[in-house]
């Protein structure tokens, strides 16, 4: 056996990482405050607005005009 083959993962223990990985997520979430919670909230706000507000829009704009002249010209 070489020591290559030694550290192969396998199907288990891929689900070994999911678990372990799982374990450490929930540890984590346990013990972030609520200061932290609301600065991670506020973050995903932050980022999301100017997408909802611009980006979003123009891409509509883009594509609903070609998909209204499609339908039209199904009729």
């Amino acid at each position: 056996m070489t020591n290559r083959v030694q550290y192969t993962p396998g199907a288990a223990s891929a689900v070994e990482f999911c678990q372990f990985w799982s374990a450490h997520v929930d540890a984590l979430e346990r013990h972030l405050s609520a200061g932290t919670w609301a600065m991670a909230a506020v973050t995903v706000v932050v980022i999301s607005y100017p997408i909802a507000r611009f980006v979003m829009p123009v891409i509509l704009q883009r594509i609903v005009p070609d998909v209204v002249r499609t339908v039209l010209h199904l009729i």
